[in-house]
C-alpha cells in the first residue's frame, strides 16, 4: 500500500521545524530578559524626564555625564579597584589552588570552608566587613586606631598622579580586600579543577629534565590552564565593573567620594537622584567598557597562545 505523499511531507516538515519550537521558549525568555532591556536602555539614554512625560534630548545626557565632576573621579576609582581586585584575587586563587592540589590532609574540609564566602550575598558580606571596622566596637577598629587608621572616616590622601585618585584611601583598600575575600572561593575552585586535569606524568617529566618550580609553573601549568584563567578573568572583570552591593553596604561610596566606582555612581544617578536618562547613558558606557576589556583579554590570550 502506497503512503500518502502529502502526509509524508507534512511529517517531514514537522520534524524539520521541531528544533525551532523546542528552543522557542528560551528565545522568548532571552528577548524579554536581555534584548528588550538593552533597547529600552538605549532609548532611555536619549530621553529626559519633563514632568509626567519623556522628552527626546539626543546626546545631552552623555554630555552632562561626561562634564560631571564625579564621572572622571569614579573612572579612576574603578581602575584602582579593578587592578587591585583582579590581581589579588587571581594571584591568591592560583596559589591556594596549587596548595590544595597537593592533597594535604583534610583537603575536603578546607575546600568546604573555603566555599563559605561565595554563598554569602554581597550586601551581607559588606555589612559584616563594615561591622569589623566600625569605630568604638568593631573587632579591628581598636587595632587600626592605634596606628591612626579609620577605614570609614579617613579621607583619600592627596593624589600623586595629577587628578588620578592614587594612592587610594584606606576605605578603597579595605573594599578591595573585602571583594577579594568574597570572590576568592569561586576562583580558587575553578583553578583547582583545572589544575587537577593536568597529567601528573607531564610534571614529573619536566622535573626529571631539570625544570625548577618556577619553570614548571610558567611553561607548563599556566599554558595548560590558560583557558580557565581567562574564564576566571572574565568573571572578575565583569563582577568588579558591575557589582554594587559590596560598595553600597560597606562604604556607601565614602568617606566622601573615596570609593565612588562607576557602578555605584550609576546607582546614585538612577535611584538616588532619579536621573534615569543619565543613568541609562552611564549604563551604556559601562557596557561598552566591558566589551572593550573582554576584547583586550581575548586578544592578549590569543597572542600568548601563538607565542607558545
Amino acid at each position: 500500500m502506497q503512503k500518502n505523499p502529502s502526509r509524508f511531507m507534512k511529517r517531514f516538515e514537522i520534524r524539520k521545524s521541531l528544533p525551532f519550537w523546542l528552543i522557542l521558549p528560551s528565545i522568548i525568555v532571552i528577548l524579554i530578559v536581555q534584548v528588550y532591556p538593552a533597547f529600552y536602555t538605549l532609548w532611555l539614554s536619549l530621553q529626559e524626564r519633563k514632568g509626567a512625560a519623556w522628552e527626546y534630548v539626543g546626546f545631552e545626557n552623555f554630555e552632562r555625564l561626561v562634564n560631571a565632576g564625579l564621572f572622571p573621579e569614579s573612572i579612576g576609582h574603578t581602575v584602582i579597584f579593578l587592578l587591585g581586585y583582579v590581581v589579588l584575587t587571581l594571584s591568591l586563587g592560583f596559589i591556594i589552588a596549587q596548595l590544595l592540589k597537593r592533597n594535604v590532609p583534610l583537603t575536603g574540609l578546607y575546600v568546604t570552608i573555603l566555599f563559605v564566602p561565595w554563598i554569602i550575598a554581597d550586601i551581607i558580606a559588606g555589612l559584616v566587613f563594615r561591622l569589623l571596622v566600625t569605630p568604638d566596637y568593631g573587632l579591628f577598629s581598636g587595632i587600626l586606631a592605634e596606628r591612626g587608621i579609620s577605614v570609614l572616616t579617613d579621607p583619600r590622601p592627596s593624589a600623586l598622579l595629577g587628578e588620578f585618585p592614587f594612592p587610594p584611601s584606606p576605605a578603597m583598600v579595605y573594599l578591595i580586600l573585602a571583594a577579594t575575600w568574597r570572590a576568592l572561593p569561586f576562583i580558587t575552585l575553578l583553578l583547582l579543577a583545572s589544575l587537577q586535569t593536568i597529567p601528573h606524568e607531564v610534571i614529573e617529566s619536566a622535573r626529571i629534565d631539570g625544570a625548577n618550580g618556577w619553570q614548571i609553573t610558567n611553561h607548563i601549568t599556566i599554558p595548560l590552564i590558560l583557558p580557565t584563567m581567562v574564564v576566571a578573568l572574565f568573571n572578575l572583570i565583569l563582577g568588579g565593573m558591575n557589582g554594587v552591593g559590596m560598595v553600597f553596604s560597606l562604604t556607601g561610596g565614602g568617606p566622601g567620594t573615596a570609593t565612588y566606582v562607576l557602578s555605584y555612581f550609576l546607582y546614585v544617578l538612577g535611584w538616588g537622584q532619579l536621573r534615569f536618562g543619565r543613568a541609562a547613558a552611564l549604563a551604556l558606557m559601562i557596557a561598552i567598557v566591558n566589551w572593550i576589556l573582554i576584547y583586550m583579554v581575548l586578544r592578549v590570550t590569543k597572542l600568548h597562545e601563538k607565542e607558545r
